[in-house]
């Protein structure tokens, strides 16, 4: 069963028109996950300007972002994100095995000491760790207060986006 319900462009209000042009001039196209947010446009949008700040303005790296990605695509267990993230991770310049073992949750390969960092905290953070006084400061010397932010959104945007494919049975494109 398809359980995405896509809007016919002559039914979409203004508002979902609205949004559906901000998504395509921010990311050059309609992206899966706004299948479902459209039927809350004001949702859609919100998530559209964080969505587009995080893949094309924020402080993270390519790289980063992905590896945020990966650890919580694997948390919730998304096949769909996990699919597309794998291949962009790639992209970003990781190795398969790199990528591979993000997704696996095994120990990540990474050699850059930032994307160490970043990852050990996606990891902690997703796993549900209250950080120490301790931790806290090492993540925030190490990272940066900015990056932290940025990760926690991160984190949560992609929390949205994996649930919103999982529940919604998105299947895999070409699979």
């Amino acid at each position: 069963m398809n359980r995405i319900e896509d809007i016919a462009p002559e039914k979409m209000t203004a508002a979902q028109k609205t949004v559906i042009e901000q998504l395509v001039a921010g990311r050059g196209r309609l992206l899966a996950p706004y299948r479902v947010w459209i039927h809350s446009p004001d949702v859609a949008s919100r998530m559209e300007s964080i969505g587009t700040y995080l893949n094309k303005r924020s402080t993270l790296t390519t790289r980063e972002v992905e590896i945020g990605i990966l650890v919580i695509a694997r948390h919730w267990q998304s096949p769909y994100v996990i699919d597309a993230h794998v291949k962009l991770g790639m992209e970003a310049g990781m190795t398969r095995e790199q990528v591979e073992a993000i997704r696996d949750g095994k120990a990540s390969g990474l050699t850059d000491p930032r994307e160490i960092e970043f990852h050990d905290f996606c990891v902690e953070i997703v796993g549900g760790a209250k950080l120490s006084d301790e931790r806290f400061a090492h993540f925030a010397a190490a990272l940066g207060r900015d990056r932290l932010a940025e990760a926690l959104v991160l984190l949560g945007y992609y929390t949205s986006v994996a649930l919103a494919m999982k529940i919604h049975d998105m299947p895999i494109p070409g699979k």
